[in-house]
């Protein structure tokens, strides 16, 4: 069989190409074979695109987290206002006094202190209060050391601190009469107002200072 050079040419040329297709196997189409550059890159970029949307969704959920929170507290609140409406009662609403519900009004009660130089004034004082009534309990707190500042000069002097418990009513008061017994030029008399407590003791403050507090005047 005679063939011409043509044919020949076109022979050879084709069998080289169907050769190196077996050779780089079922590769993407135009990829150079599927361990070639091409897919591997192609590869690389599908996974960054995914590892982009998660993080993308994990961010959105971050953000929307906290505004979706008090709709989820409602939501969970809803079937006991349901139940409320069906059986026609109104729904309870916290108390506002404190101390787990025992009455007491905050700060209703305080505790003042004042300092004097020995036993002998503090005890007169404190008697005095707690007859007057301005006072429900007074203790004394002997052998303190007070480190002050007074006309230009720093001053140390052990005193004598007294605490007196009273309604916050009476400070005023009791701070006036304080003032008129002692023997300090500057008397110090500062109150700090009760915020919790036993409740039996605070209502037993006011209730043996409640006879001046209702009254307008102090007997002297």
């Amino acid at each position: 069989m005679r063939w011409s050079i043509g044919q020949v040419s076109h022979g050879s040329s084709l069998t080289r190409r169907r050769a190196n297709r077996a050779m780089r196997g079922p590769g993407l189409a135009g990829s150079g074979g599927a361990g070639g550059p091409s897919s591997t890159v192609t590869w690389c970029a599908l996974f960054s695109n995914h590892v982009a949307a998660t993080q993308a969704s994990l961010l959105l959920s971050f953000v929307w987290m906290p505004a979706l929170l008090p709709v989820a507290s409602r939501l969970l609140l809803l079937p006991r206002v349901l139940l409320t409406m069906a059986s026609g009662s109104p729904p309870t609403q916290p108390s506002p006094a404190s101390d787990s519900g025992s009455g007491y009004v905050p700060g209703s009660v305080s505790a003042a202190f004042v300092t004097c130089p020995n036993e002998k004034v503090a005890k007169e004082i404190a008697r005095a209060v707690v007859e007057k009534r301005l006072a429900a309990c007074v203790n004394l707190i002997p052998q303190i050391t007070s480190i002050y500042e007074w006309k230009g000069k720093i001053e140390e002097d052990s005193e004598v601190l007294m605490m007196i418990k009273t309604q916050s009513s009476l400070v005023p008061a009791l701070t006036d009469f304080v003032r008129s017994v002692h023997p300090y030029e500057v008397a110090e008399v500062i109150a700090l107002p009760v915020e919790q407590g036993n409740f039996p003791y605070l209502q037993w403050v006011r209730q043996v200072t409640e006879s001046v507090s209702d009254s307008s005047t102090v007997l002297p």
